[in-house]
Parts: C-alpha cells; sequence; structure tokens
C-alpha cells in the first residue's frame, strides 16, 4: 500500500494493499478501496463509499458526500462504485438520500470532467457521461449509454442502454434504448453507429428500426404500441426495448422530433 504522507485517511477506512492514495487526497469514514486503484491528488472519498478495483479517481473528485436533497435527515446512506472505472477532475457523486439507500455506478464506467451523479442515481455498467453533465437524483441509466456534454437529466428519468443524449440536452424524459436524442431532449432516430460498435446483428437493428417507426410513427398509444411490439420483436435486443416501454414510467416516454413539428 502507497499512501502519500499528506493524505489523510480515516481509520475506519478499509483499503486494499495494492491501491496509491495520492498526496493531499483524504479518504473520511468506513470508505473501502479496492485493489490496484489509484486516488489521485486532492479527490475526496467519503461515507460509507465503496469502490472497486482497478479504479482511478482523479483530482478534485469527490464521491460519497451527503445527497443535494432538502428531504435528506441522515442516516445510513451509500455509494458503490464498480470496477475499472474513471472519475476525472471535478466529478461529483452523492450518497443515497433514505435511509438504507445508496447511490450505484456501475463497472468500466467513465465520468468525465465536471459531471454530476445524484443521489439514489444507479448506473450501469459500461456508461460514459461526458463532462458538465448532470444527472438529478433517481436517475437510471442503462449499460453503455452515452450521456453527452452539457446534458441535464431530470430526475427518476430513465435512460435505455445504449441510448445517446445529444450534448445540451434537457432531458424531461425516458428515452428508450437504442435511440438517441436532440438537444431539447426529442428522440430523433436509432443510436445506429453505437448499435453497430456493440456488435447487435442485422436482425437486432433491424428490430429495433422497425420498433421506432411502431413507436413515433404509427400515432398508438402506449398499450397499443407494448401489443404491437410484443407482436414484432423475437430478438434479445428488441424483447429488452418492449421490456422497457412496457414498464411502469414516472416520466413517460421522450416524443420524437418530427411528430412535434408537425403537430407545430
Amino acid at each position: 500500500m502507497t499512501i502519500h504522507a499528506t493524505a489523510i485517511v480515516d481509520r475506519l477506512a478499509r483499503i486494499d494493499p495494492t491501491a496509491v492514495i495520492g498526496p493531499y487526497a483524504v479518504i473520511d469514514g468506513p470508505v473501502t478501496i479496492g485493489a490496484d486503484c489509484e486516488i489521485c491528488p486532492s479527490a475526496v472519498i467519503m461515507g460509507q463509499t465503496q469502490i472497486g478495483a482497478r479504479c482511478r479517481i482523479h483530482p478534485h473528485a469527490v464521491i460519497g458526500d451527503l445527497p443535494q436533497d432538502r428531504a435528506f435527515a441522515g442516516g445510513d446512506t451509500s455509494c458503490r462504485i464498480g470496477d475499472e472505472c474513471v472519475i476525472r477532475e471535478g466529478a461529483t457523486v452523492h450518497r443515497g438520500t433514505r435511509a438504507g439507500t445508496q447511490t450505484v455506478v456501475g463497472s468500466r464506467c467513465m465520468l468525465m470532467t465536471n459531471s454530476h451523479v445524484a443521489h439514489n442515481c444507479q448506473i450501469a455498467d459500461d456508461v460514459t457521461i461526458i463532462s458538465g453533465a448532470l444527472l438529478a437524483g433517481y436517475v437510471q441509466v442503462g449499460r453503455l449509454a452515452v450521456i453527452s456534454g452539457n446534458a441535464a437529466i431530470h430526475q427518476f428519468v430513465r435512460i435505455g442502454e445504449l441510448a445517446m443524449v445529444g450534448g445540451l440536452s434537457k432531458v424531461v424524459q425516458d428515452v428508450p434504448p437504442f435511440f438517441m436524442t436532440d438537444h431539447d431532449g426529442n428522440v430523433v432516430g436509432e443510436n445506429r453507429i453505437g448499435l453497430m460498435r456493440a456488435g447487435l446483428s442485422a436482425l437486432e437493428r433491424q428490430e429495433i428500426k422497425g420498433a421506432y417507426r411502431v413507436i413515433y410513427r404509427l400515432g398508438l398509444g402506449h398499450d397499443e404500441i407494448v401489443a404491437h411490439l410484443t407482436g414484432y420483436v423475437t430478438s434479445d435486443a428488441g424483447h429488452r426495448l418492449l421490456d422497457f416501454f412496457a414498464s411502469t414510467s414516472k416520466r413517460g416516454i421522450s416524443r420524437d422530433t418530427i411528430r412535434l413539428r408537425r403537430a407545430a
């Protein structure tokens, strides 16, 4: 274990012997830091926070601080970061707000400079959150999704897997898996390049394209869309999209740009 002489490490912290703690870093509370992690100079990790193996926490990142929530009344809340995550300069991840809850960031995620993950967010594996993006409380983000720079995601919104949220977006409703948004948070089509890079088969990509048409071009209501997709999709990806759309949503599903233009 290498801990710089100027670092401040709480006696309750559990740090793997292979971890490196840099100058002026602060480990405050019962923090757990996994194997081969590097905590860079002036990073701050607080509370009941668990950092997985092989993570790199860059200068001035803050993980596990109190939630920015007026409803927070103290209590036992936590934060968990998976393996092989990169959390860049100035990024913040806050712990859960209600007793017994936690904020979760999955494995192999990258949180770029000055991004923010609020209390009780649930971030799946391989997510990229680009500089300045802000996730409000209770946001859920699916695997391999990308939240572009300076996007703002409303509380309780769900971002589906492999979704691409456009830069400067204001996202106030759920973004279904495999789709992408414009800067107003409206869906503009499938994330075609992302689907190909992720290795989805031609059948899966074709089904997602067809599902986009069902959801956004036929003028159907929610239950009609679910019924139509149930009889249409056959692939694993198609069923995951159906499951997302059929699940309960607190915010509703994002609209698409073409329909909005027609309505205007």
